[in-house]
């Protein structure tokens, strides 16, 4: 079976951002965008990842009633969509950047990836020349990522320097 994700607002806005949208359904056989998610995004600023949505490049879907066990962490309208229909569809993987969103990914033993597991795993599939120099662009339109997390993974997965 292929990679199926189910994506949270900011790693599709901030990979819009940096012409990387793509990115998603290059590595994906699959990729779905819950509905609350997609409003979030077209309620912002117009941007490329409201583009993306209106090209018709996701699919949008309804994530189902969430859990209690999800509920109680207490988390974003996004994040409990995203964590509801991958908890609920086994084979979804959850694509998430908070961190809160991530404990309770863990803790549900939901599968997951971020912005910076997107960019390593493109680059390791060839799709990008640099994973250093995608993190340096994602930095320059304020993805916040800490030195020493971007230098361990760059190096441990890619092979890079930061």
């Amino acid at each position: 079976m292929g990679e199926r994700w189910v994506v949270n607002a900011s790693p599709l806005i901030v990979l819009a951002r940096i012409g990387r949208d793509s990115l998603l359904s290059a590595l994906a056989d699959q990729v779905a965008v819950p509905r609350v998610v997609a409003q979030e995004i077209q309620a912002g600023p117009k941007d490329a990842a409201q583009q993306a949505l209106a090209a018709g490049r996701f699919a949008i879907i309804d994530a189902p009633p969430p859990p209690t066990e999800i509920l109680a962490w207490d988390l974003g309208a996004g994040e409990t969509a995203v964590l509801s229909f991958a908890s609920a569809e086994p084979g979804w993987t959850a694509i998430l950047d908070d961190e809160s969103a991530r404990k309770c990914a863990r803790s549900l033993g939901v599968d997951l990836k971020g912005t910076l597991g997107i960019i390593l795993l493109a680059k390791q599939k060839g799709l990008i020349a640099s994973a250093a120099q995608e993190l340096r662009a994602l930095r320059a339109i304020g993805f916040r990522i800490d030195d020493h997390i971007a230098r361990d993974a760059l190096n441990r997965a890619v092979g890079e320097t930061w």
